[in-house]
């Protein structure tokens, strides 16, 4: 669910106003010797933040669950997030219901400013549950609304240093248009191909390249299919001519191993960005490798 307590920043009001500004926020921070600390919600907002406080003095960013928790399903603060959170001046968060803790947070951090870095892109529905699907991020596009959210709201909490937030947000922005111009030339001659995935990650990254999801079998992480909805699968890929599934590394690739071999369909991974190395060029790199990863599939 979306936090709507007075805590978070709206974008309307970036750079005339900030709503209940934290204590710890202060233009001269490093001047006196301390570190104005952002904190991340999961691993994709990290990344971004890395490139957005590039080359900016005085900042320390930090991740809230381990690198490896992946998307924040059910994820709940721990006692070594609370005291994070308590010497934070900004928690940027995804938003679109992706961080179910952001009310607990609200409430025991009333000053703290919380950045839903979602706002202004338009969410997809889950197919079953109706709930908005959280993961923008795996599009491209939907990740440079992000980076540049993210960048407005640093100019805001510290508009001393705005330039260089706006400077390190464009560099990064470039290397995202630049990365997306490469995906969309090599991926236009398979728009309306049919892909079977697992967990919904991959909603937003089909919808920006063309691809049509014919089915999500797992929908949430650690669930397993039912035997009727393994069956039914099967059939969709059989009667489609779907010949590729996609698969997660984060996850195991039980049931789409089984649904290839009934069908002789190939399981390929692709990478939803949820974890990985401590680099800013991270994101950078799984998408080029999931790119060539599609290239290889779908020819």
């Amino acid at each position: 669910m979306n936090c709507t307590c007075h805590a978070l920043l709206p974008f309307s009001l970036i750079g005339q106003i900030i709503l209940s500004p934290p204590v710890a926020v202060s233009t001269s921070a490093s001047a006196k010797g301390r570190e104005m600390l952002v904190v991340t919600s999961f691993y994709p907002i990290y990344i971004m933040a890395l490139n957005v406080v590039n080359g900016v003095p005085g900042i320390s960013v930090q991740n809230l669950p381990p690198p490896s928790t992946g998307c924040l399903h059910d994820y709940s603060l721990t006692v070594k997030d609370m005291k994070k959170l308590a010497h934070a001046s900004i928690l940027l968060t995804n938003g679109a219901g992706m961080e179910s803790f952001i009310e607990r947070a609200a409430q025991q951090y009333p000053r703290l400013t919380i950045v839903p870095l979602a706002q202004g892109i338009p969410l997809i529905h889950g197919d079953r549950s109706g709930t908005e699907n959280p993961h923008v991020w795996v599009s491209v596009s939907d990740a440079i609304i992000e980076v540049n959210n993210l960048g407005k709201a640093m100019e805001a909490v510290d508009p001393a240093r705005a330039q260089l937030y706006r400077a390190a947000a464009s560099l990064y922005v470039a290397k995202l248009e630049d990365l997306r111009a490469r995906m969309h030339a090599a991926l236009s001659p398979y728009r309306g191909r049919k892909i079977i995935t697992f967990h919904e990650a991959f909603a937003y990254f089909a919808q920006e390249f063309g691809l049509d999801i014919a089915a999500v079998v797992e929908r949430e992480p650690g669930s397993q299919p039912s035997a009727q909805e393994l069956a039914h699968t099967i059939d969709l890929v059989k009667k489609n001519g779907i010949r590729v599934i996609f698969s997660e590394p984060q996850y195991p690739a039980s049931a789409a191993e089984a649904i290839a071999r009934e069908t002789g369909a190939h399981v390929y991974m692709l990478d939803p960005a949820v974890t990985g190395p401590d680099a800013p060029d991270a994101y950078l790199r799984i998408m080029e490798s999931n790119l060539a990863v599609l290239t290889k599939a779908l020819r």
